[in-house]
């Protein structure tokens, strides 16, 4: 026999699990098992109810109460899990009857009792196979005789043949129950229990069988007859049915009186009942008005709780509008008449918060629109807006007092100041700690009302202006009268050498060391300034002061920094906002500090001009102490200081520059002289001085010299070209000598300096330009018929072949013999005479030795030219040798 879901222990538990869930105690599940479908309250709705699971429950009772048995109908539901579907009380249960329809003989309905006097249908169940069926009325069977000691009513089915089968399959329950750890362990097998019920229900349906037969037997002994006669037997029986029923209507005509009598009272109790019916309808309509007044009452109690539910929100509103809507009288005496000293700040900050946040509250987006058009809130923002106008033009006026006041008594005290004798660091630790007192108050003024910041801060900025204008022109004035400078200003190109040597090697680094030390109490006094100025003044701008920025905090030591100044702007909830790097106020911003730092220049020009005057070369230091200070303001909020550093570099390059054309000037005054011969004043001078200036360079200042350079050696080689110009005869000994001392004087510098080693290579090439025209002049001028044959010679050349230039007039034979005759005959005294004419001609003797080795390779090159020529074009013509003629240069 294939296994059954009867046998199924998880599908036990899962029962037990639905039962227990749906709130039963107590209850044990004896037996389950899956049917294959039901019919039951859906067969009038025409479909087929799901699947379903079977399951007998039994509940003991320990209060001496009797026990219990059911029959649940479980259900799958949509996470497949077994719930309570329907519950049947096997005490009601009076029949079982298997349906003769179903040819499988699986399919049976349960009668109960209770369910006679209903519209549903009783429970049909199919089950699977038929053990599935008998298992389960073999079951039901034995909880009614065991439980309840009683057995339904069994239609359908041969009581015999289901003693049989239960003979043969013997019911085996295993019972699982969890021990105390929560798993699963099998016990004892109760089959000895269920085995004797067993038989006790199978004895019962013998016997019932048994019984029938025997009133059957006894039936037919009374007509004496045996179980064979049933023809007989039929017959017997309907004789006697005819009589009876004669006899029946013989008693009908008899009882007349009483049928009368019963007609009677069937119509008196039909008058009843009509009296009855009447009676209900007037209940009925009765009741039905009962019900509309009771639907009116409660239709108005839900009307009167949802109306007390709204005037109770409505109250709680009301109240927070009136609490909003109350002004503290503590804040509306600060805000009209309180003082701003600063014992009292903390409470005009926190009147002013409750001003902000009552004013925001009020608003649209914190108050309902419904709320807006109230004429208690029009009231209410209108008396607001008054608290807030007389609390600014209070706050605002006193302000701008303050800080009049405040610079005014810094002015008038000289100790902040320098002196005779005495330089000072512009401290403005106490004034920044004074404003600070009032920066939050700033703040809250910009909230409230942000057009009166524009007169507060050029209110500040007129008074610091003052204050910085001070305090530069006395730090100016003590630094120029307490530095030693040189009384006589150097001349670098013009006047003797001797005059410009004692000049140029005067000591004049405390000039740019005067300007540096301006900058560096300055440039960051003006950034930190400026930075303050703006968080103060509640711009909204990044941070003004660049990191990293040269010499920017050098003055600041220790964590109890005076000039640490928290001022960044926060909201009401007091986190610190992050302004905006495109802020629109940074123009608003940089126009401020045009107003607060304008006329502070003037006195950097002075020291810058003051400077020029001692030394135009301490300009190559200030431009790059300046350009070193410019790279580190980077910040877009410190526009004017930038701006400011930029002036000063345009006006030292526009000193610088005015230097420049005064050393072209003296040199080009060179040029106005009679005469000049030998070296030039101003090549030297110009060594010395491109030597200072490299010593001078800081920073990034190489552009500024080599435009310099450029300017200035041009003007020398343009001037040196004109005054050689001046006398033909002399112009390449003058080139000549001022090119060989433009090179040793700038051999050094031009290895290191790319400008100059540019200029030093055009100094060589025109060096050696004018020593080849010089050189060949010499050469020319001794031996004129000797290359001036060879030149006619070389030139014809081009036009005849060569074998016919013997033939030519003046180019015989006999011609070049005359011409080496005259030429080479006292080769001696025509080299001496060269040789004298060359060192006469140089005023310089370091310079003879070199171009008199150019001299006489020049002159063997066109010697050894002149006799290729010859023996081409005149064949085997004597002539002196190139190597004997070169033996004889080398006696020179």
């Amino acid at each position: 026999m294939a296994k059954s879901s009867a046998d199924d222990a998880e599908l036990r538990r899962a029962c037990a699990a639905a039962v227990a869930a749906s709130g039963a105690r107590g209850e044990e599940v004896t037996f389950s098992i899956r049917v294959a479908k039901g019919r039951g309250i859906f067969e009038k709705l025409g479909r087929l109810a799901k699947p379903r699971v079977l399951a007998l429950t039994s509940k003991h009772s320990s209060k001496g109460e009797a026990n219990k048995a059911f029959l649940r109908v479980l259900k799958y539901s949509s996470g497949a899990v077994l719930e309570p579907a329907k519950l049947y009380k096997l005490k009601h249960l009076t029949k079982v009857e298997v349906i003769s329809s179903d040819p499988s003989g699986c399919t049976f309905v349960l009668g109960f009792d209770n369910l006679r006097s209903q519209t549903v249908a009783p429970p049909q169940w199919t089950m699977r196979n038929i053990d599935d069926r008998n298992r389960l009325l073999f079951c039901i069977l034995n909880m009614c005789k065991e439980i309840l000691s009683y057995l339904p009513k069994v239609v359908g089915i041969d009581i015999v043949e289901l003693a049989l089968w239960a003979k043969e399959n013997a019911l085996t329950i295993d019972n699982q129950v969890s021990n105390q750890d929560g798993q699963e362990t099998s016990v004892t097998t109760q089959t000895e229990r269920k085995v004797t019920v067993t038989v006790t229900v199978e004895n019962d349906l013998v016997s019932q069988a048994k019984d029938e037969e025997e009133d059957m037997e006894a039936l037919l002994d009374t007509y004496v007859m045996g179980i064979g006669e049933a023809d007989a037997f039929s017959e017997r029986l309907k004789q006697e049915l005819v009589a009876l029923e004669a006899a029946n209507v013989y008693q009908l005509l008899e009882s007349e009186p009483l049928i009368e009598e019963v007609l009677q009272g069937l119509d008196t109790a039909s008058a009843a009942v009509d009296d009855m019916d009447e009676w209900l309808r007037i209940f009925n309509l009765k009741l039905r008005h009962m019900r509309e007044d009771i639907s009116s009452i409660e239709s108005r109690n839900n009307g009167l709780e949802m109306q007390s539910v709204n005037n109770k929100g409505l109250v709680e509103e009301l109240e927070k509008l009136l609490e909003r809507l109350r002004i503290p009288q503590e804040f509306a005496a600060s805000l009209t008449g309180g003082s701003f000293e600063e014992s009292r700040m903390l409470k005009n900050v926190e009147a002013c918060e409750w001003l902000t946040g009552a004013i925001r509250c009020l608003e649209v987006p914190n108050l309902d629109p419904s709320y807006v058009n109230m004429r208690a809130v029009r009231e209410k923002r209108a008396e607001l807006e008054k608290l807030k106008i007389t609390f600014v033009r209070r706050a605002s006026e006193f302000l701008r007092n303050y800080f009049s006041s405040l610079v005014d008594f810094m002015i008038s005290d000289k100790s902040y100041f320098s002196q005779r004798g005495q330089l000072k660091r512009p401290d403005h630790a106490d004034l920044r700690y004074k404003c600070r007192t009032y920066a939050r108050l700033l703040q809250h003024l910009k909230s409230l009302d942000k057009s009166c910041l524009g007169p507060l801060r050029k209110a500040y900025c007129h008074s610091l202006n003052l204050l910085l204008r001070r305090e530069a022109r006395e730090f100016a004035n003590e630094l120029r009268a307490s530095t030693k400078a040189p009384k006589n200003p150097a001349v670098w190109l013009e006047g003797s050498n001797s005059g410009g040597q004692s000049g140029s090697s005067a000591d004049t680094s405390t000039v740019s060391d005067a300007y540096s030390k301006m900058l560096t109490i300055f440039i960051p006094l003006l950034v930190d300034e400026s930075s303050f100025f703006a968080h103060f003044m509640c711009f909204e701008v990044p941070a003004l002061v660049p990191a990293g920025a040269p010499n920017g905090n050098k003055h600041r030591s220790g964590a109890t920094d005076p000039d640490d100044d928290d001022l960044n702007l926060m909201d009401p909830d007091g986190n610190d906002i992050k302004p905006d790097n495109t802020s629109v106020e940074l123009g608003t911003l940089n126009d401020a500090l045009q107003e607060l730092l304008d006329g502070i220049q003037e006195d950097f020009y002075a020291v810058v001009d003051w400077a020029y005057k001692i030394d135009p070369l301490r300009c190559i230091s200030m431009h790059g102490i300046t350009e070193r200070y410019l790279s580190g303001q980077k910040a877009d909020a410190a526009g004017f200081v930038r701006k400011l550093l930029d002036d000063l570099e345009s006006r030292i390059s526009v000193q610088f520059g005015r230097f420049i054309d005064e050393a072209c000037h003296q040199i080009e005054r060179n040029e106005r002289n009679v005469r000049q011969t030998g070296i030039l004043a101003y090549i030297p001078r110009f060594a010395v001085l491109a030597s200072r200036m490299e010593q001078y360079i800081q920073g990034q200042s190489r552009d500024l010299i080599d435009k310099a350079y450029t300017k200035l050696v041009s003007t020398m080689f343009t001037t040196l070209e004109k005054i050689a110009q001046g006398d033909p005869k002399t112009a390449d000994i003058v080139l000549i000598e001022n090119y060989a001392a433009f090179q040793n004087s700038l051999y050094d510098l031009a290895n290191v300096v790319p400008t100059l080693a540019k200029f030093y290579h055009q100094a060589s090439e025109s060096y050696e330009q004018a020593c080849t025209r010089h050189i060949s002049s010499l050469i020319y001028l001794q031996f004129e018929r000797l290359f001036q044959f060879s030149r006619k010679v070389d030139e014809l050349t081009y036009t005849i072949a060569a074998e016919e230039i013997p033939f030519q007039l003046g180019l015989s034979k006999t011609d070049l013999r005359r011409v080496l005759k005259s030429s080479l005959s006292g080769i001696d005294k025509s080299i001496g005479a060269m040789y004298r004419r060359l060192q006469k001609t140089l005023t310089s003797d370091e310079l003879f030795p070199s171009l008199w080795d150019k001299c006489k390779k020049e002159f063997l090159d066109k010697y050894e030219s002149f006799v290729q020529m010859v023996t081409r074009i005149y064949g085997n013509e004597p002539v002196m040798p190139v190597a004997e003629m070169r033996d004889v240069l080398a006696t020179f």
